[in-house]
């Protein structure tokens, strides 16, 4: 690693530190001598991070990266170049400030975790390192790469900034101002030993707000109001100046202000696309999309393709990327359409009918209440379950399966037909009495199934035998030869 991580590892280690340091100082009443024992525990983490920097290597032997940790024990961890599904560079903004680069591996095989981390390295090793880590095979340094050869990127969209005000449509970060408020409370209550707040006086001054309801309706009325602005600014530094490329065979999406992150996703490990939105994005004509991809770990992050954008841009940008989708959703059964209003309708029916036998009952206004609550509820799970119905389609044009459900959060599917690996019909009681059923189409890739819900047996044996006619036709031979005397 460059010798310039010395000057960040510390600096992390700090709020680590901040307790016990801020605790020695109280203990030793600020004396010299507590002075000394803080100094001591800097000077420690210091030294440990000379440690780690000292005993820490990395080289690529043939057709494996080796990762060499020696200070009592020597570890060594092996990762084949061919089992490598994605290169990730970050630049925090400690890395940034001193020219350097965080590179992740991923192999898929480790879940969300990346399979090896090199932390603090120059952002021309970090490029050289991946381009040798995703080509899957070491250079040879006698070699001449000729400059016409050089790989070359090709932007497929740069999102314009105008479209991060789409950002609190996503809801993803809406939460923010509740989290932070959260994590303040819960840094008070942590330090308020160190700082001189009791817990007694922590219980004082709870118990006077709660004799002040309108201060905690003031604060929750500020931390709502602020729900979209603070959302919208969290998701603007996350997805600031958003980049889709294709670079020698892979999509490239670089995004990020204050943590610049580029993620490399290998183009034929690619089996499709998903595309979603909430209510408020579809009101808006707003989607967002992620890449369906073989072998990837953490593919909630990793695997994005477009944060917020025009629905006509993320239909025509994943068709560029991957691949177009020409396929006519099919509508599903009108008995789907009743189970979405059923649902939808009748838990809040119930509400209403049990708030009239309790107004009938005992004439209390909490039962009133109840009971408005109920049939507003009710009323709109109306347009809900209809919009839910209409949301339902699945459909084949030969190359790509397409299947599309929900409503508070719809989900549209596009999955290759090879990346079908098998079929699975489920039905449930309420099902059966219904006469539908839920087929799901079996991927080795992105969720690892994907359903088509509420279709009709008939299209449930039908989809299956159209989109892999191979697998079913021995069994339908089988059944059609007349038995033998």
């Amino acid at each position: 690693m460059s010798p310039k991580v010395l000057l960040i590892d510390p600096v992390r280690m700090l709020p680590s530190l901040l307790l016990p340091l801020v605790g020695v100082l109280f203990v030793g009443g600020f004396s010299a001598h507590s002075y000394v024992w803080a100094a001591l525990g800097v000077a420690g983490t210091v030294v440990f991070a000379i440690i780690r920097w000292a005993t820490f290597t990395y080289e690529i032997v043939g057709d494996r990266l080796e990762t060499k940790r020696s200070l009592i024990s020597r570890s060594v961890r092996t990762i084949p170049l061919e089992r490598i599904r994605g290169v990730d560079v970050s630049t925090p903004p400690l890395h940034r400030l001193l020219g350097l680069t965080v590179l992740k591996i991923d192999t898929g095989a480790s879940g969300g975790d990346e399979e090896a981390e090199l932390d603090g390295i120059t952002p021309e090793e970090a490029e050289r390192l991946k381009s040798v880590l995703l080509l899957r095979r070491a250079p040879r340094p006698e070699a001449q790469v000729p400059e016409a050869a050089v790989p070359k990127e090709r932007v497929i969209i740069g999102v314009p900034r105008r479209w991060l005000l789409y950002g609190p449509l996503s809801g993803a970060y809406l939460l923010t101002p509740f989290a932070l408020a959260g994590g303040a409370v819960g840094l008070v209550f942590q330090w308020g030993d160190e700082l001189g707040l009791d817990q007694d006086a922590a219980w004082s001054a709870g118990e006077w707000v709660w004799d002040r309801p309108y201060l905690l309706v003031a604060v929750a009325v500020l931390l709502v109001a602020a729900m979209p602005f603070v959302g919208g600014l969290m998701y603007a530094v996350f997805n600031w100046d958003f980049k889709l490329k294709h670079r020698d065979g892979y999509l490239v999406a670089e995004r990020g202000l204050i943590n610049r992150r580029s993620v490399s996703l290998e183009s034929a490990r690619v089996r499709g696309y998903e595309i979603v939105d909430g209510l408020a994005e579809r009101w808006a004509g707003v989607v967002r999309a992620w890449a369906i991809v073989t072998g990837l770990g953490d593919s909630e992050t990793r695997g994005q393709l477009l944060p917020d954008v025009p629905r006509a841009v993320a239909y025509q940008v994943t068709a560029e990327a991957i691949g177009p989708s020409q396929a006519e959703l099919r509508r599903h059964p009108p008995v789907a359409r009743n189970r979405r209003l059923f649902r939808a309708v009748f838990p809040w029916a119930v509400v209403a009918v049990a708030s009239a036998v309790g107004i009938w009952a005992t004439g209390s206004i909490v039962w009133w209440v109840l009971l408005v609550l109920g049939l507003l509820l009710a009323g709109v799970g109306i347009p809900l379950g209809l919009d839910r119905y209409r949301s339902l389609g699945h459909g084949y044009d030969g190359v790509r399966v397409a299947v599309r459900s929900g409503s508070l959060r719809r989900s549209h599917a596009v999955i290759e037909r090879r990346a079908v690996v098998g079929w699975r019909l489920r039905q449930t009681w309420f099902q059966r009495r219904a006469g539908v059923l839920t087929l799901i189409a079996g991927v080795g890739a992105g969720k690892g199934g994907y359903s088509a819900i509420d279709v009709s047996v008939a299209q449930g044996a039908a989809f299956p035998a159209e989109v892999t006619p191979e697998w079913l036709a021995p069994f339908l031979e089988s059944h059609s030869t007349p038995p033998t005397a």
